[in-house]
């Protein structure tokens, strides 16, 4: 077999005459830049989230930077964050000029340990991003307490994330403001880059709406120092077609992520994903962690089984981080995962006969 980590294709063949209908629909309207369709799943994502308002703009990394703008975060601003996580979360705190402060993770979930935050809080800290990281919630409730007692801003990081949930509230939803990404092999994926804003707080969403167009609200007219980062009407339209797919593409995730779990459950120093009590995980990425990750990895591809490694450096070590200060072994949970996990093909489009197959060679040590 050839099993690729996520096969956009096969999702295409499936809602293919809906999105080829959405695409022309575009076309023959001759409106490529925000519009209608922009509007429509603005408001479509909100509503979905249960949000008051959405923003739609270039990316999940524009949208990190925007909400920080946004919030007035910049120079001599302190913001926390996990030191797991893709490097746009990092990289967005270091645009705005801020700095940013780095927690370890909780090693059953690879979100941000709660328990080492207030560690870290000084007069300057603004901002805690917390990521949703592989499609599972943070431990929102523990984080809403210490921004409301400390008076800091809570942005979630929800790119990996869309339609989980945490105690019977979306993720995207708890937070001051959310970031989405709709990176195509994101669980609500594009056919290029995309992000939204979403946030409950008219006088932020009306800031980003600036930001987004040069920082004018009247064309031409700008008032603030703003960026080129809006979300495109052939982007938008593909993603409302999605969008009504989302829940039932998620259940599947979740269902393949329960046979994984289950039949890898007796494979000894094999740890597999955790969802902890109130928590709805959405598999964006299934994560099997294990000492001897390059061999489960050569001998997976060797089959035809694609995998992939997120993320092979903890962001602390990254080039652009160094000047911070940080160093091998100061979150040693978030070194550890990124030396032992591994992710494998999970996406709702996969046949039982794929299903078994990997399953069969990951129980196999052979």
């Amino acid at each position: 077999m050839n099993i690729p980590l996520l096969d956009l294709t096969a999702q295409y063949h499936r809602i293919k005459p809906e999105i080829d209908s959405a695409i022309q629909r575009v076309v023959e309207s001759g409106h490529f830049i925000l519009g209608d369709e922009v509007q429509a799943i603005e408001s479509e994502a909100s509503e979905y989230l249960g949000v008051k308002f959405g923003v739609g703009v270039a990316s999940g990394t524009d949208a990190l930077i925007l909400s920080l703008r946004a919030l007035d975060i910049g120079p001599g601003d302190e913001v926390i964050l996990p030191a797991y996580t893709f490097f746009a979360t990092i990289g967005a705190v270091i645009h705005v000029g801020a700095n940013p402060v780095l927690v370890d993770i909780d090693p059953d979930t690879y979100c941000l340990d709660v328990d080492q935050i207030r560690n870290s809080i000084t007069p300057k800290t603004k901002a805690v991003i917390p990521v949703h990281l592989y499609g599972h919630p943070a431990e929102m409730d523990s984080l809403i307490e210490i921004a409301a007692e400390y008076g800091i801003k809570l942005i979630e990081d929800n790119a990996q994330a869309i339609g989980a949930e945490y105690k019977g509230t979306k993720t995207g939803n708890l937070g001051d403001v959310s970031c989405l990404s709709f990176f195509p092999s994101k669980n609500l994926g594009g056919y290029g880059d995309g992000g939204m804003v979403v946030t409950d707080s008219k006088e932020i969403s009306d800031r980003i709406r600036k930001l987004r167009a040069h920082g004018w609200k009247k064309k031409y007219y700008p008032e603030i120092l703003g960026y080129n980062s809006r979300l495109d009407a052939i982007q938008a339209a593909v993603l409302r077609v999605k969008l009504k797919y989302l829940d039932s593409w998620n259940d599947k995730r979740r269902e393949i992520a329960q046979r994984y779990s289950e039949a890898f459950s007796n494979i000894p120093k094999l740890k597999t994903p955790s969802e902890k009590p109130g928590a709805k995980h959405v598999y964006h990425l299934y994560i099997i962690q294990s000492e001897q990750r390059e061999e489960i990895k050569e001998k997976l591809n060797r089959v035809g089984i694609a995998t992939g490694i997120y993320y092979p450096q903890p962001i602390h070590l990254a080039e652009p981080c160094l000047k911070y200060g940080y160093r091998i072994g100061d979150f040693p949970v978030s070194e550890k995962a990124s030396q032992e996990t591994l992710a494998i093909p999970i996406y709702p489009e996969m046949s039982e006969d794929e299903i078994l197959f990997i399953i069969r060679n990951i129980q196999d040590p052979d």
